[in-house]
């Protein structure tokens, strides 16, 4: 699986996203060590918090399944699906994956057609509260 193939899987997860409040549509495409890919989408709530982002999804399906083990993550979003620019993940998605990745996992955030930023966790989290501050 190439880093283009990759980003094209979240572009196209972008179709799926429920976003009737803030037409933001997100994609997620996540890579596992095994090879397998698990997608997600954003998925908004009328009372907002119940939310969830594309990031999240993809890890979550991933986790529910059995999947530790993550190789790199791409992200792709914009208003009404349209990407104009970077969408990286938030704040709490970041959280999310440094549960299960290390500093160095990537994350391919998608900027244009064919063009995306190769960033680690590290970068987009420095300093992250892991599993290790609790024991």
């Amino acid at each position: 699986m190439t880093d283009e193939e990759l980003c094209a899987m979240a572009v196209k997860a972008m179709d799926n996203a429920y976003v009737p409040y803030s037409g933001y549509k997100v994609g997620a495409a996540l890579l596992t060590r095994s090879g397998k890919i698990f997608t997600g989408c954003n998925i908004e709530n009328a009372a907002y918090s119940p939310s969830v982002c594309a990031e999240r999804t993809a890890l979550f399906k991933a986790v529910s399944e059995g999947e530790r083990d993550f190789v790199k993550i791409a992200v792709a979003g914009g208003k009404n699906g349209k990407i104009a620019s970077e969408f990286p993940p938030c704040g709490v998605c970041r959280q999310v994956i440094a549960e299960f990745c290390s500093p160095e996992f990537e994350i391919l955030v998608v900027k244009a057609e064919n063009e995306y930023g190769v960033y680690t966790l590290k970068q987009l989290l420095p300093n992250a509260f892991t599993p290790e501050n609790i024991e």
